[in-house]
């Protein structure tokens, strides 16, 4: 006979069981991965057999574990291994520190740190400086004379806010091949110069995800296999310690994240359930057979995918392309710095619906970012239907009426990105529409409504879904001081 006893008892808590009456109770029973029983104390405790673990909650509130439908949660445990610059008054602090790095660097050694500015969202660059602008390359050359320095950018989506400025010294940009010469590789990118036309070691950037540091930089300090599985582990508890037990990876997971994932889950130390969408590198290709390659995948990433509850790796993400930044950052690959994707997923449009069509017809979901794949996804249905298959749209920003019954129709399901669309962008959006369409800005309530699923979603910029729930029932945002589109609430 089987143990017919719990496994795990929590008892004299406030169990919040979002059944069909919202009860709360004080106390829940557990038997493997599933909840037996809820109740009293009393009655739970009746259940007790001689190996059920037993927590006191002591009055503190239980709840289910807290779903990310788009958390780039690696990011968070590689955000503490580059050295960081948090604090830096003055451009001689920022001197002072890259000083004591070399102190512990060997010559010729490169030294890489984190961008200047606080964490999380490195407001008033470079004005949280005393004199309002960055250190020169000749200042970083007096400091490490022997050693390439490379002062990293952001991560543009922490802070939503162009551009992106780096930092190099003489050593760095010789390694880099980069002089007073040397044309951009992409329109995006600019070489400061000062008014005799040299270089002063800034770079900036108009692109939210950093192409000079993979395109230019790429023999510079990288993240390894060990940082990314040392990291995940502690990006694990930082997601659990606010509710979050897991997660989808729904921008993509290039193979050295999946490698990452399946190391900490060989290892018995995954605390965070997560579901990984592929992101195929095509590179700049042209003529790539969509129908022979997805007819082969479709054994790893068709339906559910390959793994387990744990780690579970299915579905593509994909994008319009080919793009220049793309195609530029992507020269450093397998390699993928932040992002954890591969940065070459674009397909021709002329070429998107034949490429959908295929992973429609061989059962392999399909995600993006934007409403604007409404219309693909539409076409796509025409031909082979989708409903059930439930196609994912990411970054819910605005939509309009007829947008979203489309995604009704079409079974799609959707994840936000509040932090960005209604707490830091919600203004600019409702500045840059009509009065008459404020309401779609993030429409979560006709989208509820219209029965479209609907995902909550961190992108990392904070870790915690706390801030979501309170943005979609608040709608506040942080410029304007007021509520965006309360209608949606």
């Amino acid at each position: 006979m089987p143990e017919l006893h719990p496994d795990l008892m929590i008892v004299k808590g406030k169990i919040l069981t979002m059944d069909p009456k919202n009860r709360v109770v004080e106390a829940v029973a557990t038997k493997g991965e599933k909840i037996i029983a809820v109740g009293s104390t009393a009655d739970i405790s009746n259940l007790q057999g001689p190996n059920t673990q037993i927590i006191n909650a002591g009055g503190r509130t239980v709840i289910p574990g807290l779903f990310d439908g788009h958390a780039h949660m690696d990011r968070e445990g590689l955000k503490n291994l580059f050295p960081s610059l948090e604090g830096c008054k003055s451009v001689q602090d920022v001197l002072d520190k890259i000083q004591k790095i070399v102190l512990e660097t060997s010559p010729g050694e490169w030294i890489v740190t984190m961008p200047i500015g606080d964490p999380p969202y490195y407001w008033n660059v470079p004005g949280c400086l005393s004199e309002n602008r960055f250190p020169t390359r000749h200042e970083l050359d007096e400091v490490a004379p022997e050693n390439p320095v490379y002062i990293r950018p952001i991560w543009g989506f922490w802070r939503h806010t162009l551009p992106l400025e780096s930092v190099v010294n003489t050593q760095a940009l010789t390694l880099a091949k980069i002089n007073r010469d040397t044309t951009p590789h992409t329109p995006t990118i600019e070489f400061e110069k000062d008014s005799t036309g040299e270089l002063t070691g800034l770079i900036r950037e108009q692109h939210y995800m950093p192409i000079a540091e993979l395109g230019y930089f790429h023999m510079a300090t990288r993240f390894s296999h060990q940082d990314r599985t040392f990291g995940l582990k502690n990006a694990m508890r930082t997601y659990n310690a606010s509710g979050t037990t897991s997660v989808l990876e729904e921008h993509g997971a290039a193979q050295e994240l999946i490698n990452a994932y399946q190391a900490v889950h060989a290892e018995n130390l995954a605390t965070v359930r997560a579901h990984l969408i592929y992101s195929p590198p095509w590179g700049a290709a042209p003529d790539i057979d969509y129908t022979a390659i997805l007819k082969n995948w479709t054994t790893w990433l068709g339906r559910r995918g390959l793994g387990d509850d744990w780690v579970r790796v299915g579905g593509m993400f994909t994008d319009l392309g080919p793009d220049v930044d793309a195609i530029f950052r992507a020269t450093s690959a397998p390699y993928t710095g932040w992002s954890g994707f591969n940065y070459d997923t674009g397909i021709p449009k002329d070429r998107m619906v034949e490429f959908m069509t295929e992973a429609a017809r061989n059962s392999i979901r399909i995600a993006v970012i934007g409403a604007g794949f409404l219309d693909l996804f539409e076409t796509v249905n025409r031909k082979v239907p989708i409903e059930g298959m439930r196609w994912i749209i990411g970054h819910l920003d605005v939509l309009d009426e007829n947008q979203i019954k489309k995604a009704a129709d079409l079974g799609v399901v959707m994840t936000t990105h509040t932090n960005r669309y209604i707490y830091k962008h919600g203004h600019i959006s409702r500045a840059n529409l009509p009065a008459d369409r404020v309401d779609d800005i993030v429409p979560l309530r006709r989208l509820l409504d219209a029965g479209v699923n609907i995902g909550l979603a961190t992108d990392n910029v904070p870790t915690t879904l706390f801030y979501p729930i309170w943005h979609v029932v608040s709608r506040w945002n942080m410029f304007s001081e007021d509520r965006i589109a309360p209608n949606q609430a």
